[in-house]
């Protein structure tokens, strides 16, 4: 029987072996085994690679947190290094004003002191006032009884008298302005009080460092004039029995 060629064509590609000349099945087997050992070995690296760097990255993000708490940490205890300065400082202040302001006088004697003005001042004015009035009165009656240029004087004694009682308005507004003294003196007493004992009481201050400011010369001899209540104050007469 006669084959036509894309018969044998067919045929003779069906005998031709895959394996190729000199190459066996175990071969072929062993190259595809050694490939897929290698793949396996890859692998594991290229994955191992990813994982390191992004453990890297993740380690270095925590190292730059870290760094910015640090910084921020160091900044909040120099605030808090600025402020403990600020109250020691502060302290040291309110130990100078309460144990040595004022040269061993507190702020009890400067109000009581400035009260002592204000008293003086307005029974000094009130005697003045008491003797205006008399002049006043005496003028008048004598300018009812004078006449020409006699009366003319005892007009203007009158009016003399006047003067005087505007002139004393002074005491008024004078007192009102040292009470407002008094009183802010007076308020700064009791917040330097509550300071002291937010602190912890006078005890808290025993070791705190003062700035003492001293007088020198005659300003250390000058007490001012005594008030009614000091005791161991020579008077004015026995001033003047000194010399008596």
């Amino acid at each position: 029987m006669k084959s036509f060629r894309i018969e044998r064509m067919s045929g003779a590609q069906s005998t031709v072996s895959v394996q190729g000349p000199g190459i066996s099945t175990a071969d072929t087997q062993s190259i595809l085994d050694a490939i897929a050992e290698l793949r396996e070995a890859i692998l594991p690296e290229e994955q191992g690679t990813k994982a390191e760097t992004a453990s890297q990255a993740a380690t270095q993000q925590s190292m730059d947190a870290f760094h910015k708490e640090l910084a921020e940490a160091r900044a909040l205890h120099d605030e808090m290094a600025s402020i403990q300065k600020a109250i020691l400082e502060t302290k040291s202040e309110i130990a100078t004003l309460h144990f040595s302001g004022f040269k061993g006088r507190d702020i009890n004697r400067v109000t009581d002191e400035l009260d002592a003005v204000v008293e003086g001042t307005e029974a000094a004015t009130e005697e003045i006032l008491a003797a205006a009035e008399i002049i006043e009165e005496r003028s008048g009656n004598l300018s009812a009884k004078l006449e020409g240029d006699d009366q003319g004087m005892a007009n203007d004694i009158a009016e003399a008298s006047m003067r005087i009682f505007e002139a004393c308005n002074f005491q008024d507004i004078t007192g009102q302005r040292i009470t407002k003294v008094v009183q802010a003196l007076r308020f700064i007493e009791t917040r330097v009080e509550h300071m002291l004992e937010i602190w912890g009481g006078l005890e808290s201050f025993s070791n705190i460092p003062r700035h003492v400011v001293g007088m020198e010369g005659e300003q250390a001899l000058l007490n001012g004039p005594a008030l009614e209540d000091d005791n161991g104050i020579a008077s004015q007469d026995d001033i003047d029995a000194l010399f008596s």
